[in-house]
């Protein structure tokens, strides 16, 4: 394959999901910036662009939007893979507009609600009065949630098969963790399946077993025309 062929491949794949590629090109740009600042000007910087209770009191509409442009540990690298094999799809299935909406619904609707619960904490002497100004900025929230409403996307049984999957995945992590981020992302998941009117008009299913059997046809065709050729 030429280097042109390549680009256009390259290009065409990009385009059909163009959303997740701004987000991943904003994501790479700030990741890159907070790695080249001092560490004590980056806690007060991520603070500044946090959804926490604090800071949603002041400006909510502001700490909304750029706590889902930084990421909270872990290596670029994983966002990559996982956008590609959650966001990509789900934008192309749904289109740019319904993704982003599930992508807001997943990320507005999990930082209230477990931010709720934090205010509850704290007001109830739970948690100390600190945890109002906890860090809390990241894109888990509206992962799960693209997650979630890419079960509606996959035929059944495998749909049902992913779905228990996740609830499983999350649900033990927020009876095992208990932390205000767990109830974020199985409350995350909630509004992916939610959702599922955004993915009215979607007939056509991806059927895992489909795929599996045909790569198995096209891999057996391609050694069949090797011997062939030999």
């Amino acid at each position: 394959m030429t280097i042109s062929r390549a680009a256009t491949a390259v290009w065409r794949y990009v385009r059909r999901a163009p959303g997740t590629f701004v987000w991943l090109l904003i994501l790479t740009a700030t990741t890159y910036f907070i790695s080249h600042i001092s560490p004590e000007f980056r806690d007060r910087f991520l603070r500044r662009r946090s959804t926490n209770l604090h800071e949603l009191s002041t400006d909510p509409i502001r700490v909304l939007i750029t706590s889902a442009l930084y990421i909270d540990g872990g290596g670029l690298w994983i966002y990559y893979i996982l956008y590609n094999i959650f966001h990509v799809p789900v934008e192309r299935r749904l289109g740019t507009v319904r993704w982003l909406a599930v992508v807001i619904a997943a990320h507005v609707g999990a930082t209230y609600l477990s931010e709720g619960a934090v205010y509850w904490e704290v007001r109830h002497g739970y948690l100390p009065r600190s945890a109002i100004f906890t860090l809390d900025i990241g894109v888990s929230y509206a992962l799960a949630g693209v997650e979630a409403v890419a079960a509606y996307l996959i035929a059944a049984p495998w749909s049902y098969v992913y779905a228990a999957g996740l609830i499983l995945y999350y649900g033990y992590h927020l009876v095992v963790g208990n932390t205000f981020t767990d109830l974020g992302h199985f409350t995350s998941i909630m509004i992916g399946f939610a959702c599922f009117p955004l993915t009215k008009g979607c007939v056509e299913k991806w059927d895992p077993w489909a795929a599996w059997l045909a790569l198995r046809n096209r891999a057996r065709q391609t050694v069949s025309a090797r011997r062939s050729g030999v």
